[in-house]
């Protein structure tokens, strides 16, 4: 059996180190708000670029972080509207709507599956203050269009970097490109930690300054609470094993993409349809995306041949329960992706064998 994903093959990769950098919290003792997050937090920060990095909870929070902090300095007010791209993870569009946002549901392109940046201006009207990008499936969803239309609007640009650690856009890593952005750290993520975890990247001091507070209760000094905030927080376990494989990533990274090219060259079959060359060499894969109208034949075809697959997503938000009224939206391309999308295996645990098989399977599929 091939599984999608096994996290304790990911984990035991860098075991022995993992296993050091948790008996040193434990043994410490300092389990929140210690030399571990801080470390962590500089290199981080140093890693993608950018002037400051804050830990959080998880990626969820960090988006919903960002927009409450904007709306205590008084950038944004609840009612105001956040474009994001249709066919993203709900937590985009749950960031948004937790803060009393209202998001407008852009479609994306066909073949990138990345915000269309030619309907974002269309998009824009007197109370859209930020646009939010998502870095969908690990591909870099931000284009020089889309900055001079943030910059001509005057309106914040925010990245969803949930899924694209390591990506980079002309020499600069994702999560720099805008004024802030969300990082979750998910364990199956291609940056995991081993549990909830999440981050906040900018060069905005007072915006940095914002989202600590309001993840530490609102609070800047003990005891003192200067906005109604909450709690989240990355703990000190989390942020010692992140800074273990933070190391490894751009090696993981090397070696998801050289998979992802093998995958786009050796794959014919004319009833799938996968990511070509150029996105390939471009994107660190945290999702390897096929595109088939026959999506359940092909999942179960390949589950009765030993290979496990997922949807990323079976429903789009949208649709969603949730959101129930957002029923009347036409959104084809957003639903054909969500109707037609599957994730086959691609990590940096793969071995030959199981890459072969996966690409013989892909093409006998009938």
């Amino acid at each position: 059996m091939i599984n999608y994903l096994e996290l304790s093959k990911v984990t035991a990769m860098h075991a022995g180190e993992i296993n050091e950098a948790v008996s040193r919290v434990v043994g410490g003792g300092w389990y929140l708000q210690g030399g571990e997050n801080r470390a962590f937090e500089e290199e981080y920060a140093g890693y993608i670029g950018t002037r400051y990095c804050v830990g959080c909870g998880n990626g969820l929070d960090s988006l919903t972080l960002i927009l409450r902090a904007y709306i205590e300095l008084g950038v944004m007010k609840p009612g105001d509207e956040v474009i994001v791209p249709a066919n993203t993870y709900i937590a985009s569009i749950l960031a948004i709507t937790e803060n009393g946002l209202r998001p407008v549901l852009v479609e994306p392109r066909a073949d990138t599956f990345q915000i269309d940046d030619s309907l974002i201006e269309q998009a824009v009207t007197p109370r859209t203050r930020a646009v939010m990008i998502v870095h969908l499936y690990g591909l870099c969803a931000y284009t020089e269009k889309i900055g001079r239309t943030c910059k001509a609007h005057g309106l914040k640009l925010i990245e969803d970097n949930a899924q694209a650690h390591g990506c980079t856009f002309g020499g600069r890593r994702t999560g720099s490109l805008g004024d802030a952005a969300g990082h979750s750290f998910y364990p199956g993520k291609n940056l995991g930690a081993l549990g909830d975890a999440g981050a906040v990247t900018t060069d905005d001091g007072a915006l940095a300054d914002m989202v600590r507070a309001i993840g530490n209760y609102g609070s800047s000094r003990k005891y003192v609470f200067d906005v109604k905030g909450r709690n989240s927080r990355l703990d000190e376990i989390q942020a010692a094993v992140l800074r273990v494989k933070l190391k490894y990533l751009d090696e993981d990274n090397a070696v998801r993409r050289n998979i992802a090219v093998r995958y786009a060259g050796s794959v014919s079959n004319p009833l799938l349809r996968l990511p070509g060359e150029e996105y390939c060499l471009n994107s660190v894969h945290h999702i390897f995306p096929v595109m088939c109208s026959r999506r359940g034949d092909l999942q179960a075809y390949l589950a009765a041949n030993g290979v496990r697959t997922m949807i990323h997503y079976p429903i789009p938000p949208h649709r969603q329960k949730c959101y129930a009224g957002w029923g009347g939206l036409s959104l084809p391309v957003t639903e054909k992706i969500h109707r037609e999308e599957l994730s086959i295996p691609l990590n940096q645990t793969l071995g030959e064998e199981e890459i072969g098989t996966i690409i013989r399977l892909l093409n006998s599929f009938r």
